[in-house]
């Protein structure tokens, strides 16, 4: 490895190196600049209209996501086809909250119910809907929802030693249920029309341009603080033995370190953040349905990551911006051949860009495949395991 490169335990050098300086500025940046460009003049040829910043903030929210999938995919090779099931949860506890700040002022006026409960003829909230009139309560099951999910999911296939395709199988299987769940209107979560219809945000107008402006800036730093908390897993001894695990994982186990551990510990993680990404998604485009926990959404995810490069954290970022500006443009432009062209791209991308964009860039710095004998891995702990 270069000096550049090489793995620290201190937090300043694990993120002074070039690459992720560069990308932690631009998202800083950027939470900056556009909400000040919003503020021009709309006459003025910099103004940034205010659909656009909410058009923006989702491509964030969607960069998020798919840093959250590279974190498992590139560094430890678990490659979930269900990362979409945890951003939708995420979504859905965000939305809960915002049903509950709609108050008196639905359609049919109820004070405590939502519309779809008292057209459906709901006597009383249900209790798993106490608490979310409360933002910190909300929030707190933003992270807990997805993080528990993965952490159930994860103990029971680690542990079984599910791995490869299977565990994309069953991963993949996982979001359907969900999908089909959400979509009952006795499950108490809108059915198929979702939750939307929000009026505010801690009492804030969520379609005044000062909100708006709010959540891009919340969405960017928000990116910026999960590619930095990424960027010091991987460069730390932790990151050594996940890439250990990726490249080698029976003699990873043979050397004695607990494997199931370190792939539950990152797996929930990684829900964390898919879960946190859907909970910024949700006021910015004003809905949240079971179409979110769709298969094909986790798939597409994956496409993002293996456009941008896995294993390089910032090539996540770049595969979502990437194939989600382009999205918007063909689905308008060319709305019957979008999805040809995306399958066309996974495609080229696995045969002609095996390590993505950020591959390329990359030169001759780490690459994705590095075997297990480039890494120190350390010292494996007395009782089997252990990061050091």
């Amino acid at each position: 490895m270069t000096g550049a490169t090489r793995p620290s335990l201190f937090f300043p050098r694990a993120l002074s190196d070039r690459s992720t300086a560069v990308v932690l500025a631009l998202l800083v940046g950027t939470a900056i600049l556009v909400p000040m460009l919003n503020q021009l003049p709309e006459s003025n040829p910099l103004h940034v209209p205010t659909y656009m910043v909410s058009l923006l903030g989702k491509y964030l929210c969607y960069a998020l996501l798919a840093l959250s999938v590279d974190l498992i995919w590139g560094y430890c090779g678990i490659l979930s086809l269900g990362h979409g099931a945890f951003f939708a949860l995420g979504g859905y506890a965000m939305g809960m909250y915002l049903m509950r700040q709609i108050g008196d002022r639905g359609v049919y006026g109820h004070p405590v119910l939502p519309d779809f409960m008292v057209f459906l003829n709901w006597g009383e909230l249900p209790w798993f809907w106490t608490g979310f009139d409360s933002f910190p309560v909300a929030m707190l099951m933003v992270v807990l929802a997805p993080g528990l999910l993965a952490f159930v999911f994860g103990w029971f296939a680690f542990r079984s030693r599910v791995t490869g395709v299977y565990l994309s199988i069953i991963t993949q299987a996982m979001t359907y249920a969900l999908m089909l769940a959400f979509f009952q209107n006795d499950m108490g979560f809108g059915g198929n029309n979702g939750l939307t219809d929000f009026k505010d945000i801690l009492g804030f107008d969520l379609r005044s341009d000062g909100v708006r402006n709010g959540l891009f800036a919340a969405s960017a730093l928000a990116l910026a603080a999960g590619f930095a908390m990424c960027r010091l897993i991987v460069a730390s001894r932790l990151g050594k033995v996940l890439v250990a695990i990726r490249d080698a994982e029976s003699r990873a186990r043979f050397l004695g370190y607990k494997v199931e551990y370190y792939k539950l510990f990152v797996f929930t993680l990684s829900a964390v953040l898919a879960g946190v990404a859907g909970a910024l998604y949700v006021p910015q485009v004003g809905i949240i349905n079971p179409s979110e926990f769709t298969p094909i959404n986790s798939i597409e995810i994956v496409i993002w990551v293996a456009l941008g490069g896995r294993g390089y954290l910032y090539g996540a970022i770049f595969g979502a911006l990437a194939v989600n500006i382009a999205k918007s443009y063909f689905t308008v432009a060319f709305p019957e051949i979008w999805l040809f062209f995306l399958g066309a791209l996974f495609v080229v991308t696995t045969l002609f860009l095996p390590k993505g964009a950020a591959g390329l860039l990359h030169g001759h710095g780490v690459k994705i495949g590095t075997p297990l004998s480039r890494f120190r891995i350390g010292k494996p702990a007395a009782a089997g395991g252990g990061d050091d």
